[in-house]
Formats: C-alpha cells, structure tokens, sequence
C-alpha cells in the first residue's frame, strides 16, 4: 500500500481515508475537482488527509490475506499517529469498521461510506455470490496463478447500470460540452485501470464476509483475535445511498445496532444516488461530505464521547 498524504498542515488531528480494494485504484477518492471526498474534507476543516492506495497484487501476493491489509492499515496509522480518524469508502468500510474493532483506542471517530457490514441484508450481489459455490471463486484464483485479474471482473461490473457516468457525476454540466467529455474520459480512464487481488484475501472476502456474513454475526477473527463489534465505541457516522445498487442502505446502517457507540453519538444521512455517487457525485459531496467534514472537525463531540 502507498500512503497519499494530502495534508494542508503538519499538525492537527489526522484523517485516513481507508479506500476500497476491490476493483479499481483509490482514485475513486480523489477523482477530480467537486468531486472529489479528499476536496469535500477539506474544504470542511480537516487539514491532515490520508488515503490508502492499494498495490495490484502480482504473483508474489498470492497467499496475502486481510491481516496483511489490517496489517499494513495499522502500520500507516502508526506512522501517521494514533488515534485517526478513520473513514471506511465501500470494502474499506468493512475493513475500517474491522480495524476499529480491533484497535479501538487507535480511532478517535469512524465513518463508514457504503459499506457493506450485515449482508444478510440481500442484494444484487450478495445473491450472486450466495448462488455460487465456493469452489467456483477458487477456479477463478486457481486460472492466474493464485490472484484474481482485475480484467476478468470488469466486464461484469460494466454490465452494472452504476455506469451512467452523467447520474454517477451529478454534474451540471451539459453531456456534450467540452467539460463533461473530459470527466468522461477521465472516468473511462479509471474505469479501465483495475486492480489484481491476492487469491487468498479474494477468497476470505468471498467466504468469511459474503457468504458466512462473520464480521455482523462477530465471528470474525483480525490478526489472531475475535473482534467483537461492542468494542467499536466512537462516535460514527454512517452513510448509504437510496439507490446503491451494490451496497443497500440497510447493510450499512445494520452497524448502528452492532457497535458499542452509544445512539446519540452515531450520526446517519442518506444521498438519493447510486453506489459510485457516495464517493464521486457532487451533490453527495456537498452535502453528506460536507456534513461529515464539519462533523469530524467538532470538538465538543469529542467532550460529548469522553462523558458516555
């Protein structure tokens, strides 16, 4: 993983954008200007942002599992200072919720963003991979040498109606200026630059989140440890989108009821968009981003924590 360190300041609570690895690089977090999550934090306050950036795995990455990316969170988050605040983007929003869980003092305030936390809540995709057998997921790690090639995953994620560029965007832009060609082509861009995954994270996220639901049942065991998600006790902020065709509101905010936070420090919205515009749609970014900026640069919630 490469830590980008898109901090205005060298001092002040640091922020860490915790980006998915799924599919496509952490671009999604920075894509361009009104629309962008790094921008939106910003302009609310925070001035110490992080973002992940995930490596492609090659060859040599087969047998990485999600302890080496916990592993590797929690050596940037020491280098950067503990406690973080942690903002968890889709996969990065299980795997952040699960950080938290395990290092509890290491996070001042979580936010999740489209995250997929109690999949028992049914979607598209959820019922896709429920519909397979287990062994099906490993011939596809078995084809290339133990990962997952980002090129063979993309032609069904290209099939998903979340590829509206225009209603993704949520830009007032006019489809045929020269503007809107440009985002779109940068979007192309993005689209086509994906990601290979290690064969064995790909196979745990498969069997321990998706199909065994672990982290919402607290079954899941991080870097030797069952995490139980009562530990999780800062204060959050969860957002969902009305229309997210691969994450239901319910599976996110499904968090609210695991954690240990008490209910008047757990703060929610939800965007009328879809999946992709939680995180590049500039209305979403001007309004539940901003929210969330202005929410983690408060100080007197953090007085308000220190008393539950």
């Amino acid at each position: 993983m490469q830590l980008r360190d898109f901090s205005t300041e060298r001092e002040g609570q640091p922020t860490v954008v915790c980006a998915p690895y799924a599919l496509h690089r952490a671009l999604i977090a920075d894509f361009a200007s009104d629309h962008s999550v790094v921008q939106a934090l910003q302009r609310g306050g925070p001035t110490r942002i992080y973002v992940t950036d995930w490596r492609s795995a090659g060859p040599e990455m087969r047998y990485f599992s999600i302890d080496n990316y916990l592993s590797d969170l929690n050596v940037a988050i020491d280098e950067i200072g503990a406690p973080v605040d942690l903002v968890g983007l889709c996969q990065g929003g299980w795997l952040s919720l699960i950080y938290a869980a395990r290092f509890p003092r290491h996070v001042r305030r979580l936010v999740l963003v489209g995250a997929p936390v109690d999949v028992s809540v049914e979607s598209d995709l959820s019922r896709m991979v429920a519909g397979l057998p287990s062994a099906a997921f490993s011939r596809l790690v078995e084809m290339d040498r133990g990962i997952v090639a980002g090129r063979q995953m993309l032609p069904l994620w290209n099939r998903s109606p979340a590829h509206d560029v225009a209603h993704v965007l949520q830009s007032p832009l006019s489809s045929e200026s020269v503007a809107f060609k440009q985002l779109r082509e940068r979007y192309d861009r993005w689209n086509d630059e994906v990601v290979d995954l290690p064969g064995t994270y790909y196979l745990q996220v498969v069997n321990w989140i998706f199909k065994e639901n672990q982290i919402a049942d607290g079954r899941f065991i991080a870097l030797g440890r069952q995490v139980n998600l009562a530990d999780v006790t800062a204060p959050i902020f969860l957002v969902a989108a009305t229309d997210d065709e691969v994450v239901p509101a319910a599976q996110t905010f499904a968090a609210a009821q695991l954690v240990g936070t008490p209910s008047t420090l757990i703060e929610t919205a939800t965007e009328p968009c879809g999946h992709l515009g939680l995180f590049m749609g500039r209305a979403a970014l001007s309004n539940s981003w901003q929210r969330i900026a202005s929410w983690l640069h408060n100080d007197s919630l953090q007085l308000k924590a220190q008393r539950s």
